[in-house]
């Protein structure tokens, strides 16, 4: 009798988050709750309060002078033209691939795979520039048609941002394509039912929930996107609601802050909504969760159209992928813009400029070294702490700070960046710490952003480990730091380092944030490349692009091959 209502009492405690005996337990949480709300949610809501902030008290006022003007409605329709149309682009291509990674029977899967995920891999503003350059005078469209083709459009800006994110939707659709139960689609051909009927009838419904989640990914990543409307958008005075807030920041009006505020927060609310569907739809999806995936074909092509659609994709996936990057390296390799690409025009002086008479580019490379690894580490105590907590101890404090921590992220570049301005000029009444302005923001701010990366890689690692390993230690009398050395430490790694590296390589890179929060001394790669590009040096900003591409490969080839000792280590132990 008595250990049943011990037990009840444990089940109501769990329950009751906030009762006393829980919070007496752990009150070292409180403060760490309080300093998630402080450097997560409040720069939010500070954005928020300033743009119901005037000097006629606290309203709409700025609502209703902003949307008054006719730019801020051109705006706001670059920006659906130019997000939808992108995304439906994304869609169209990501599953268009995923349908024929998942079912049809071609060879070579797992490198024509590597060459869909390089967009991941790549810097969108680095993209942007080797489109430039294909498309461009000296390119291969140039040389073989004679004829180059405008990017710096609405039309030019829609082709980049598809190109750069369909491999979003490609990762969500051959995920739940692959998952479909086989018996499904052989049921409903043994009833005659034709091809296209199976597809339209049967996979199609079936997929839908991935193929949204994959579009609704797209789509908040074009409307986020900075880099690629301010390369080619900027130059042609196209504005999208990123680029407008950009301007309007760096105007330094006097209602610069406030009239950006109102702007970002419609973006913000465009994008939350995006995330919110998001979410309802994966809510909603089963299949991924109840099936096993399938990695053998559905669909078998005779030999010459299974050679006739293996050219096809080869060629489509080189000309998307790295022949627009060895073009912008050729570019690079040229004394002026704008002359042709020939042995006499080629020489190594702009990368000789870059790498040994320029400062400012040896400091980004530092700067962005410094800033990446430092987030990277702090990013993987906070984030591995809540994934952790999460996995073992779920409660509304845990699941509230999960919430928290993945709002920056959601939230758009710039929107965000106006956050950490205005939480960081005076953080506390009264209080002016000098961040704003010097390096530290950037890192806060990175921080700030990308701890849920970390975060998401961590929970995946708890979740595959299987608690009975762990009860099984605690049996055999294994102490905690046995238990954590010789079992969940080695299990653990791979997924952890997994969501440090991808927080490494998104902060080496960073752009929208560190485009309004940069000061003189605290330029980052991403900055430089831009001013470069901005101020019409083609030439050093192609190297220097080339130099960053080059530096990430590697990196990416070097995580591989330490994962795979590290597996091939931890089999062996066992």
């Amino acid at each position: 009798m008595n250990s049943h209502l011990q037990r009840s009492e444990r089940k109501t405690e769990a329950l009751l988050p906030f009762s006393f005996s829980h919070f007496s337990r752990n009150w070292w949480g409180v403060p760490g709750f309080l300093l998630l709300i402080f450097v997560f949610l409040l720069p939010v809501c500070r954005l928020v309060w300033l743009s119901l902030s005037s000097s006629e008290g606290v309203g709409l006022q700025l609502y209703q002078e902003v949307l008054l003007e006719k730019a801020t409605w051109k705006t706001i329709q670059n920006t659906i033209v130019i997000t939808i149309s992108s995304t439906l682009l994304a869609l169209l291509l990501g599953v268009g691939l995923a349908f024929v990674m998942a079912y049809l029977n071609i060879r070579a899967k797992k490198w024509l795979q590597l060459l869909i995920f390089l967009p991941f891999l790549i810097p969108s503003y680095v993209a942007t520039l080797a489109w430039v350059q294909f498309f461009g005078g000296n390119g291969p469209i140039q040389f073989l048609f004679n004829k180059s083709i405008n990017l710096y459009s609405t039309g030019g800006i829609i082709f980049v941002l598809g190109l750069s994110h369909y491999p979003l939707v490609y990762l969500m659709s051959v995920e739940v394509l692959r998952r479909i139960p086989r018996e499904l689609k052989d049921a409903a051909s043994t009833s005659g039912a034709s091809g296209r009927v199976v597809f339209r009838k049967v996979i199609f419904p079936m997929a839908l929930p991935g193929i949204a989640s994959g579009g609704i990914l797209a789509f908040l990543s074009n409307i986020d996107n900075f880099g690629i409307p301010a390369f080619l958008g900027i130059p042609a005075n196209i504005r999208v609601l990123s680029t407008y807030i950009y301007e309007q920041i760096i105007g330094y009006g006097p209602s610069a802050f406030s009239r950006a505020a109102v702007l970002s927060v419609i973006l913000g609310v465009i994008a939350l909504i995006g995330t919110l569907v998001q979410w309802a739809i994966i809510r909603k999806s089963n299949v991924s969760e109840t099936a096993a995936r399938d990695m053998e074909p559905r669909y078998f092509l005779s030999r010459g159209w299974r050679n006739l659609a293996e050219l096809v994709l080869w060629i489509f996936l080189l000309l998307t992928t790295l022949v627009p990057l060895i073009v912008m390296a050729s570019t690079s390799f040229i004394k002026a813009y704008g002359l042709s690409l020939s042995w006499e025009n080629l020489s190594l002086k702009n990368y000789m400029y870059l790498l040994f008479e320029d400062a400012k580019t040896g400091a980004a490379i530092g700067n962005s070294i410094t800033l990446a690894l430092t987030t990277m580490l702090i990013c993987m105590v906070i984030g591995t702490a809540i994934a952790y907590l999460r996995f073992k101890k779920p409660s509304l404090f845990v699941k509230a700070s999960e919430i928290i921590v993945t709002i920056p992220y959601a939230l758009p570049g710039t929107v965000f960046a106006l956050a950490i301005i205005l939480m960081w000029l005076q953080p506390l009444p009264g209080v002016q710490p000098g961040i704003y302005g010097t390096i530290w923001i950037l890192l806060i701010a990175y921080i700030t952003r990308f701890t849920v990366l970390q975060m998401r890689g961590s929970l995946t690692a708890f979740s595959q480990i299987d608690p009975t390993m762990e009860e099984a230690a605690r049996i055999s009398g294994a102490r905690a730091v046995a238990k954590w050395r010789s079992i969940l430490f080695p299990l653990l790694m791979p997924g952890v380092l997994s969501g440090a590296a991808l927080v490494f390589l998104t902060a080496l890179t960073e752009l929208t944030v560190s485009s309004l929060l940069w000061s003189s001394g605290s330029e980052t790669i991403g900055v430089v490349i831009f001013s470069f590009e901005q101020a019409g040096y083609t030439t050093y900003s192609t190297a220097f692009s080339t130099l960053i591409v080059g530096a990430v490969l590697i990196m990416g080839i070097m995580f591989v091959l330490l994962e795979k000792i590290w597996k091939q280590k931890v089999i062996k132990s066992d």
